[in-house]
C-alpha cells in the first residue's frame, strides 16, 4: 500500500511559506487537527454517490475508504475551527459534508464541458468570475483563470455555503461558509498554476493567524488555571 500525493499540493504549501504533513487516508482519527494550523483536502476520484444519495452514473470512479476519511477531517475541520482549503474533489467533498450533491457527469447536462477534462492527465482552463466581498474575491480580483481537470461538480449547494465564483457556463468555481472558520473551495487546480500562488498564500496567512491566536487562547487558559499563590511569586520573586 502507498498514499500518494502529488507534489504541486506540497510544493504550493511550502512555496507560500507552510510545511506540510501528510493526513494518510487510514488510522482516521479527526482529533490529529488539533496539532495542525490549516487542512486542505486535495483532489482525486469522483465521491462516491452512496454519500450523497444518488444512484451511480456508469463513469463514476470512487473510493469510499477515502471519502470516509475526507468528509471526517472536513467536518471536524469545520467544527473545531480549523482553516479549510477544499480543492476539486476537496470542494464536492466539502459540499457533500455538509449535505450538498454533485453532477456526476457535467457533459450530461452541459454539452461544453469536455474543456474542464480534455483527456487522460490533461488539464484544461477555466476562467470565471467571482462574488464582490467573498474571500475568493479578496484573494483573486473580479475575474481569474486556473488549469481544471473535473467531470463533476456541484449541484445543490448545502446550507451553510455560499457561491463565490462561476465559469461563463454557470458551473461552480467556488463556495464558501457563510458562518464560522475560514473555509474555501474551489472547483479547479490552483497548485498545478506555479505563477500565481495567491490562493496557497491567502491560505497560509489565515493559518498562521489561526496558529497565534490558538496559542494566545492556550497561553491565557493556562495562566487561569495557575495556582494563585504561584502567579503571586512571579509577580514577586
Amino acid at each position: 500500500m502507498a498514499a500518494i500525493v502529488p507534489g504541486a499540493y506540497v510544493e504550493g504549501i511550502a512555496a507560500a511559506g507552510g510545511t506540510p504533513l501528510l493526513l494518510p487516508p487510514v488510522g482516521t482519527d479527526p482529533s490529529v487537527l488539533e496539532l495542525v494550523d490549516g487542512l486542505i483536502v486535495i483532489g482525486g476520484v469522483d465521491v462516491d454517490p452512496r454519500f450523497y444519495g444518488a444512484d451511480r452514473h456508469e463513469l463514476t470512479s470512487s473510493q469510499p475508504s477515502r471519502d470516509l476519511h475526507d468528509i471526517a477531517l472536513t467536518r471536524a475541520a469545520l467544527e473545531m475551527g480549523v482553516p479549510l482549503f477544499a480543492i476539486c474533489r476537496g470542494a464536492q467533498i466539502l459540499n457533500v459534508a455538509l449535505g450538498g450533491t454533485l453532477i456526476q457527469h457535467l457533459p450530461d447536462v452541459n454539452p461544453n464541458a469536455g474543456q474542464y477534462q480534455p483527456g487522460p492527465g490533461r488539464y484544461g482552463k477555466v476562467q470565471f468570475s467571482t462574488v464582490p466581498g467573498s474571500r475568493c474575491a479578496s484573494l483573486l480580483g473580479e475575474s481569474a483563470e486556473s488549469p481544471c481537470y473535473h467531470h463533476q461538480a456541484l449541484d445543490e449547494v448545502a446550507e451553510g455555503l455560499i457561491v463565490t465564483a462561476r465559469a461563463a457556463d454557470g458551473t461552480i468555481e467556488a463556495v464558501e461558509t457563510t458562518t464560522g472558520a475560514w473555509t474555501l473551495g474551489v472547483q479547479f487546480h490552483p497548485e498545478e498554476n506555479r505563477k500565481d500562488a495567491r490562493l496557497f498564500e491567502g491560505f497560509i496567512d489565515v493559518a498562521r493567524r489561526f496558529a497565534a491566536e490558538r496559542d494566545h487562547h492556550d497561553d491565557h487558559r493556562g495562566a487561569e488555571r495557575q495556582p494563585q499563590h504561584d502567579r503571586e511569586d512571579a509577580l514577586h520573586p
